[in-house]
């Protein structure tokens, strides 16, 4: 049953009107001379629809973030290094090879998305090279930010976090680095209306005891970054005693006074809650109210959840304010006095990262948890994709969650979560029954010429399968949906169709 036989593989592609859709009709592959199985040779989708594809230039992508740039719409995606076959992927605009980068693609016409330029990153292969991390900001948003300018923040590879002036699109400029001399970096975020970056950065450089941690910056005046002060979990800060270190930080997401922080991806994890005032203005009892100590460190949460030891928290993402239908005829301490109605509830979309190919590993899935009352945040549902539904672990690749999208636009928030399922494609859950989310709608894109393999090794040989590994969803204010490709299947734009449409609140 293993196959050690590397033979070249011949694409049959059904070409239509346009590429997009010839992309995604699906491919015919000839089993005499294929070099790895494939594992899904057609689109498989319930309730979603294709709209437009861009190939992406057949880069390994991560994070993809949609903004709304004067009259344009631009996708900004974040890439993975490049593979051991194709290290520099080639770019037809600058008719160059060049490690894998940024992306910049014009999906104001979503049907035609047009790729205006390409930002090397670092050489490497997979999380050890690229520019994983995009954010952007428009500069009349930010307090000292130029007007007339958009910016991007982005890792520069593992080394470095940097700020690019994306004014025009095309033409991508480095505006200066924010800090360099990493080993690693990762998930950041951005607050446009403050400047606040929280930069998920190499620690040890600094004597910390995790290669993530969170830098904070004062990103404002993007052209002169201001330090803030370093933040991680108490047993990771310089000169902590013990083995028992807590996993490295995933990424924030801010939403107010709150910091919702994620740490160990896909075990150790661990949900913190920190009050953003406090994080920002350190402790006043402390004569220096940012030195690593354990009070300073402990200053500013509100509360910690410790999860299982094989779930981690990849992404966390806050769903504030919400109704549950359920509730209405209850009548509890926590209600409306003056409505006699339950109050409205808070919660976490927390969804955990499976890393190991065809289901090496625990399942890893979406859970809910409650935190109306911060302070003792309870998990009270999950979901997941059951595997016998398509025969996924089977298939290749990686099987299980990534991570969901975190716009907080109208049309989606508290109705509908979008979670990157690797080779189960994107899954749309319906969350307005917090304590019982269901599946509305999923879209597995099909396997494409580009398409790299994944390999588990069986008996010391290696086992490969072509399979979608869909890494990261976003949407966008319109209401399209983006999903990227880790294996270099590119970038499908998307639309709800049928039930899942209704439960979305378009105007």
């Amino acid at each position: 049953m293993q196959r050690n036989k590397s033979l070249k593989y011949r694409w049959c592609g059904l070409f239509a009107v346009t590429v997009a859709l010839a992309l995604s009709a699906g491919y015919a592959w000839s089993a005499q001379d294929a070099e790895v199985v494939p594992a899904s040779r057609k689109v498989e989708a319930k309730n979603m629809r294709l709209v437009g594809y861009n190939d992406l230039q057949a880069r390994s992508a991560y994070q993809p973030l949609v903004h709304h740039q004067g009259n344009r719409w631009i996708a900004y995606i974040g890439h993975h290094g490049g593979t051991q076959e194709i290290p520099q992927p080639y770019n037809p605009l600058t008719k160059q090879k060049e490690n894998n980068g940024t992306s910049l693609v014009d999906v104001t016409d979503p049907k035609h998305p047009k790729y205006v330029a390409h930002i090397p990153g670092e050489p490497g292969f997979d999380e050890s090279g690229g520019a994983q991390m995009v954010r952007v900001c428009d500069g009349k948003q930010l307090p000292k930010g130029d007007p007339a300018k958009v910016y991007l923040l982005r890792t520069g590879g593992t080394s470095a976090q940097e700020i690019w002036d994306v004014t025009v699109p095309e033409r991508p400029s480095l505006l200066t680095t924010v800090i360099s001399g990493l080993k690693d970096t990762h998930k950041n975020w951005w607050e446009c209306d403050t400047g606040i970056a929280y930069l998920v950065s190499d620690g040890r450089p600094e004597k910390w005891r995790t290669k993530r941690m969170t830098k904070i910056y004062d990103l404002s005046d993007p052209a002169h970054p201001k330090f803030i002060r370093n933040f991680a979990l108490v047993g990771q800060q310089p000169g902590a005693a013990g083995d028992n270190v807590p996993e490295d930080t995933h990424g924030p997401i801010v939403v107010g006074n709150r910091v919702y922080f994620g740490y160990g991806t896909l075990l150790g994890g661990v949900i913190q809650i920190v009050d953003r005032d406090k994080l920002l203005k350190g402790n006043p009892a402390s004569k220096d109210p940012f030195a690593p100590t354990p009070e300073n460190l402990l200053y500013p949460q509100i509360s910690r959840l410790d999860m299982y030891p094989t779930v981690g928290a990849h992404t966390t993402f806050p769903v504030l304010g919400m109704e549950v239908p359920e509730f209405e005829k209850f009548h509890t301490k926590t209600g409306d006095a003056k409505s006699g109605k339950p109050a409205k509830r808070d919660f976490l979309v927390v969804v955990d990262e499976s890393t190991q190919n065809e289901c090496y590993e625990d399942y890893h899935m979406m859970f809910m948890v409650d935190i109306t009352d911060e302070t003792k945040p309870f998990s009270v549902s999950n979901f997941y994709v059951p595997e016998k539904s398509g025969n996924f672990c089977a298939r290749g690749g990686r099987f299980g969650t990534q991570s969901s999208n975190e716009d907080m636009g109208p049309i989606y928030y508290k109705r509908l979560v979008f979670i990157a399922w690797f080779n189960a494609g994107l899954r749309v859950v319906d969350i307005r029954d917090p304590f019982s989310p269901r599946e509305a709608a999923y879209y597995i894109p099909a396997i494409s010429k580009d398409t790299a393999k994944r390999c588990v090794k069986v008996d010391g040989v290696d086992r490969c399968k072509i399979a979608i590994q869909t890494n990261n969803a976003e949407v966008d204010d319109r209401g399209y949906i983006y999903i990227v490709d880790r294996a270099n299947t590119g970038m499908h734009i998307l639309e709800l169709t049928g039930e899942a449409r209704k439960i979305a609140n378009f105007k």
